[in-house]
């Protein structure tokens, strides 16, 4: 009976779930033990025609997961019923199955061979969305809009420079996940203790071969399991990733304020309901959704830190817990990119409204243009910021527009016209490198895209 919202099909995608079902799970493990048996033979430990029994009948289809739990039930070891069901339906050659290593050469391998397809899937999806956030940033590299620190309304930017921002900080991400999968996709056959004793004295080349026809690379040592560092730097990326999403949505969610909607995440207008009781609501529910989620995967970091440290060779610590985190940090890490995915590539824009709420302060915003201009006349820097803080403060007093407070101000109307007072106030001249950053930002996203054979 489903019980997790990813059990009930509420969070995850179809191809991430598939991963991590019990069933594709199980057809992993008897991946291993056919690539082991197959190795066997290749050295000349078991008899050719065994193995091809072994491998032709390494499938769920003959290898029924409900016989497999009917026996663990009885035997309580869940790694040895997977060998017992296997060998009763290959019949004499089933003496042969597991010959010479221990559960955790099985466990370990198989969950490489998952782990391989999910970085598969959420670098393709880290790719689709740095995709996404490099059009967007382009399209919008001169849209104006105010820059915000502390909450509050600080200097002119445009969104193609937050959106920009954003790219790059995915560029990192892909190039953390890429790095890390070097470490991750790793197997191993070393046995009870990692000596490879149970294996004979071809135990170097059966590893080698079992990993050559898996396709992962064989771990250069290993006590009886591989070691967790490898799959703790995974978790710490994908909470990096999840975080990083989290900021992203909380943008959203900010800017789709009603005080400030100058952006809003896609709603079905025609059926979308927004509120049980109040029809006028449209709720940023998909970055909320995102936001919550990444609550998730950042409490992983530290269980998947934990499974680190072990008793000596091995102990049963780590087993229990991540066999949560990593199934649930790559699914969910998953659905919130395709998620994002979806909002950023429809993402509602009102680019007249970001050029209302910079008139907002009457002006005020271009403080620092102004002070920057009286120093250019020569005046001191310092008494320049002092003189400007003071009339930003008599302009918010009195309620009037900053250029009327400027223009009856004598020090400034001495060395600024009233051409020039204009022109310190006009957004659109303060804006320093912003459209050229943002082009020189998309065009080292597009070399290193094509560096990676992406268009």
């Amino acid at each position: 009976m489903p019980i997790l919202p990813i059990d009930t099909g509420r969070y995850g995608t179809p191809e991430m779930l598939k991963i991590f079902e019990e069933e594709n799970y199980v057809q992993k493990l008897l991946d291993v033990e056919a690539a082991l048996a197959w190795a066997h033979a290749q050295v000349g430990n078991i008899p050719k025609e065994d193995a091809e029994k072994i491998e032709r009948m390494a499938s769920t289809k003959y290898v029924k997961v409900s016989r497999i739990k009917e026996i663990e039930k009885e035997i309580k070891h869940d790694i040895m019923s997977l060998v017992r069901a296997f060998a009763e339906v290959c019949g004499p050659s089933g003496a042969y199955i597991h010959l010479g290593i221990t559960s955790y050469d099985v466990v370990d391998t198989a969950k490489a061979l998952q782990l391989k397809e999910a970085v598969e899937i959420i670098g393709r999806k880290l790719d689709e969305l740095e995709l996404v956030l490099l059009r967007q940033a382009d399209r919008y590299k001169e849209t104006i809009m105010i820059g915000r620190t502390h909450g509050q309304h600080a200097l002119p930017i445009t969104f193609g420079l937050k959106l920009s921002v954003w790219m790059r900080e995915i560029s990192r991400h892909i190039q953390r996940l890429r790095e890390c999968k070097e470490r991750l996709i790793v197997g191993k056959m070393s046995g009870a203790v990692g000596t490879q004793a149970g294996l004979g004295t071809h135990a170097l080349k059966i590893q080698e071969l079992v990993m050559e026809r898996l396709g992962v690379k064989a771990a250069e040592v290993s006590t009886q399991i591989i070691q967790r560092d490898r799959h703790a730097e995974l978790i710490c990326i994908l909470a990096m990733i999840a975080s990083t999403l989290d900021k992203f949505a909380t943008e959203i969610r900010e800017l789709q304020r009603t005080e400030i909607s100058e952006v809003f995440e896609p709603f079905k207008r025609e059926k979308q309901v927004g509120s049980s009781t109040m029809p006028h609501k449209r709720n940023p529910e998909l970055c909320e959704r995102i936001c919550g989620l990444a609550k998730i995967v950042r409490g992983l970091v530290v269980p998947a830190l934990e499974n680190i440290p072990t008793w000596h060779e091995r102990d049963l610590t780590q087993s229990s817990s991540e066999r949560f985190l990593i199934p649930e940090a790559c699914v969910l890490v998953d659905y919130m990119l395709h998620l994002m995915i979806g909002i950023l590539s429809n993402l509602e824009v009102d680019e007249e409204r970001m050029r209302r709420n910079i008139e907002l302060t009457q002006g005020r915003t271009m403080s620092e243009a102004v002070m920057m201009a009286l120093a250019k006349k020569g005046m001191n820097r310092q008494e320049a910021h002092e003189l400007v803080r003071r009339l930003v403060i008599q302009s918010i007093a009195e309620k009037i527009p900053f250029k009327e407070v400027l223009m009856r101000n004598e020090t400034v109307s001495s060395l600024l016209s009233e051409e020039e007072i204009e022109e310190a106030l006009r957004p659109e001249k303060y804006l320093g490198t912003t459209v050229t950053q943002v082009e020189l930002a998309v065009k080292k996203t597009i070399e290193e895209r094509r560096a990676r054979g992406l268009n």
